[in-house]
């Protein structure tokens, strides 16, 4: 994982790491250029990336962690050649088929992420029993967890992530896109322990 992310950083073993998850966030130069300044930016599922005059959350991507229920945005597969597609695929533990959907690009090249590598040690460190159960952290979470680990000693920026400050929450708003419930499948209130967990060390910061 680590030499496949390393090449499409900005450089081998990129030294600040960002994950931008898909909460609605209002317009902020500082948190755009932040995110923007980080030599490798990790998006999820249906991202939204500023317009010319509005910064939010900026515009680079150098890597995308989604699955196979991806609401697609018009920012999804633009340019996908120039980035890394990692399809996390919990569901497998369980009843989700393999098939893939026939609207993605034949020749998009997504790498399948490994559930015992990286689900099941999220999945333990979550105490979620997602080997016996459906039930298993959500995609924004997955790639926090594979920012992290990768990366133990990069600087590792959070934005974009409801869940941190409303774990009680049953539905998401997305930057881009409708609303859709929170499936029964997730955890929220413990994936926001974890992060928070995180944001007080020195390696970890969130943007709100």
């Amino acid at each position: 994982m680590r030499e496949l992310l390393d090449a499409y950083a900005d450089r081998p073993n990129p030294s600040t790491v960002a994950v931008v998850g898909n909460q609605p966030l209002g317009a902020d130069p500082a948190r755009a250029a932040a995110v923007d300044a980080c030599e490798l930016v990790i998006r999820v599922n249906g991202f939204k990336l500023d317009e010319p005059g509005e910064p939010s959350t900026g515009t680079r991507v150098h890597a995308v962690v989604f699955n196979r229920a991806l609401r697609a945005t018009p920012w999804v597969f633009a340019d996908y050649p120039r980035r890394c597609y990692l399809l996390v695929e919990p569901g497998r533990l369980h009843w989700e088929p393999e098939t893939l959907p026939g609207w993605w690009p034949a020749d998009l090249g997504q790498v399948h992420v490994s559930n015992y590598e990286v689900t099941l040690p999220l999945s333990d460190a979550l105490g979620l029993p997602s080997r016996t159960e459906s039930t298993w952290a959500t995609t924004g979470t997955m790639a926090a967890w594979i920012a992290r680990t990768t990366y133990p000693e990069a600087k590792l920026l959070l934005t974009g992530f409801s869940f941190i400050d409303d774990p009680t929450q049953t539905s998401w708003a997305h930057a881009s896109g409708d609303s859709c419930i929170v499936g029964p499948e997730h955890q929220i209130a413990a994936e926001g322990r974890l992060l928070e967990s995180w944001t007080r060390t020195s390696t970890t910061e969130l943007l709100r």
